[in-house]
């Protein structure tokens, strides 16, 4: 409603600065200007050739005396006219076009643009587009996801991607179906003893603030902010509509410094963060490393903590100790296989051991592997697969591996240059 108020506005405004434009009439000039400028521009040059002596003074002045005749003939012949309407076609066309180009301009946003979207920062289902394709507009990502349930009913990751893909067809509105698809994807994550999808939770919560109950979808939003990774890319979209929400309801939120820690994670306490400030850098090491060795030792007491693993994992990536982590992920898979995400964690935490050129060893394969099969498109799969490959003989498959990140990556993409000398010499060039 918002855009057509001030389509409006737009509209009238251009109208009446273009009312002048509307009334305008031109005088009619008659042949005297013209020829005045002629006869000033002669007498300016027979001056300059007085000045210099190439004309004699005589002839200079029978010359400027016929100039100064011919400018009182075409006085006399010029008559002064009244002035006359522009032709209907300059005089309209103008105008038309300021006021048709805005229009056909708030059309063509209105439906390519869809003002009415709102953000989606929870898209990790989603498949970046290959150059060449045109994106999927609403109803192929939903025919997609409907494909891809059909064919993995129990993947939690996929019912997100219904529920979201449902929900961006329905103009960023939580529809009974996509709630159905978000209620269901947390339930498998639960029976699989997977930590609950963000997507889904932050999903769940925008349907609870648009059916009125701020204070839950709060609440949920909150739980989701405290137990998610500090560096989750989703986070500053999160705290915008928490802050967003807060705000229209009129509920006062807690500072910072009082929200909960993130005992779910296995973070430090607020006595322990506000003990290690105080610390220098090398005893702050010290200590996250005692904190790290201490999940270590706890996990030994009771290896079946997959959460414990997990988090275990993650530290040792933070703290770059590629080997414990990539074993801290084995753990974790053989108790319940990892999603896609993991996977990719995992797959970074042996890639990161790998020496420039050095090819994945076979352990590092099967994971990059089971990686490549949940997303096909994944670059850190393709590429470590493809020098896999390679390494193998099979080159072949190195340079589709290769030539399909190739098209994945941006054109300014610093790896560019190396993948196609990799592929030319998979190539035989």
């Amino acid at each position: 409603m918002l855009e057509f108020v001030l389509a409006l506005l737009a509209t009238a405004t251009v109208g009446v600065l273009l009312i002048p434009l509307l009334r305008a009439r031109v005088a009619a000039h008659g042949r005297l200007e013209g020829e005045l400028a002629i006869y000033r521009d002669q007498l300016a040059e027979l001056e300059r050739e007085r000045q210099a002596g190439t004309v004699a003074e005589s002839d200079a002045s029978a010359a400027r005396l016929e100039i100064e005749r011919r400018i009182l003939a075409a006085a006399d012949k010029d008559r002064p006219t009244a002035p006359v309407a522009l032709p209907r076609l300059h005089r309209l066309l103008p105008p038309a076009l300021a006021l048709v180009i805005p229009l056909l301009a708030l059309g063509l946003y209105l439906e390519v643009g869809r003002p009415g979207l709102p953000a989606a920062p929870f898209v990790a289902g989603a498949k970046p587009t290959v150059p060449g394709q045109q994106p999927m507009d609403p109803a192929r990502l939903v025919a997609s996801a409907r494909a891809r349930v059909a064919a993995q009913p129990g993947d939690p990751d996929a019912q997100s991607a219904l529920g979201e893909a449902l929900t961006l067809e329905a103009d960023g509105t939580v529809t009974p179906p996509a709630l159905e698809a978000f209620n269901r994807a947390l339930a498998l994550d639960r029976q699989g003893g997977h930590p609950d999808d963000p997507r889904a939770l932050y999903y769940l919560g925008l349907h609870e603030a648009q059916s009125g109950d701020s204070k839950a979808a709060l609440k949920r939003w909150q739980e989701l902010l405290a137990k998610s990774p500090p560096d989750a890319p989703y986070l500053p979209m999160l705290r915008a509509d928490i802050e967003r929400v807060a705000r229209a309801a009129g509920i006062a939120l807690p500072p910072p410094s009082q929200a909960p820690p993130s005992q779910a994670l296995g973070g430090p306490s607020r006595d322990q963060v506000e003990a290690m400030r105080n610390l220098s850098p090398e005893q702050r090491q010290q200590a996250i490393r005692g904190m790290v060795e201490g999940l270590a030792a706890r996990l030994k007491d009771n290896p079946q903590d997959r959460a414990g693993w997990l988090r275990l994992a993650n530290a040792r990536k933070v703290l770059g100790e590629y080997v414990s982590a990539a074993d801290a992920y084995a753990h974790a898979d053989a108790l319940a296989p990892l999603d896609a995400h993991l996977l990719a964690e995992w797959a970074e935490a042996w890639v990161r051991q790998l020496k420039p050129g050095e090819p994945p060893p076979a352990p590092a394969v099967a994971v990059l592997e089971r990686l490549e099969k949940a997303e096909p498109r994944n670059a850190l799969a393709l590429f470590y697969l493809g020098a896999a490959s390679f390494a193998a003989g099979d080159r072949k498959a190195a340079a589709e591996r290769w030539k399909t990140l190739l098209a994945l990556l941006p054109a300014d993409a610093p790896i560019r240059p190396l993948l196609e000398q990799r592929i030319k010499e998979a190539e035989g060039g």
